[in-house]
């Protein structure tokens, strides 16, 4: 009886993963939400008095948010997620 449920809780506990790795997989596959983070901080950092360090905060931001505002500074609002991250200092993270 005790080898029965353990059957069917790892049964049950694959088919969550094998469900979550594809929803994942999914939503990569998304035309809109792939974007190439290397070319848009580039731009977004061409002005940067600290090109490295900017282009590396902003790669960190992209890869977590999906997105970079447009221009080398603001437009914010067009990208929240981009907006709102913070250090542990709580200054804002992104460029």
């Amino acid at each position: 009886m005790a080898v029965s449920k353990i059957l069917i809780a790892s049964v049950v506990l694959s088919l969550l993963v094998l469900q979550k790795v594809s929803s994942s997989q999914a939503a990569s596959d998304i035309p809109g939400n792939n974007i190439d983070c290397g070319g848009a901080c580039k731009y977004r950092c061409s002005l940067s008095s600290r090109p490295h360090l900017c282009n590396r905060a902003c790669g960190t931001c992209c890869a977590r948010c999906k997105c970079v505002p447009a221009g080398t500074s603001g437009n914010l609002d067009a990208c929240p997620c981009y907006a709102t991250m913070t250090t542990h200092g709580g200054r804002r993270k992104c460029p």
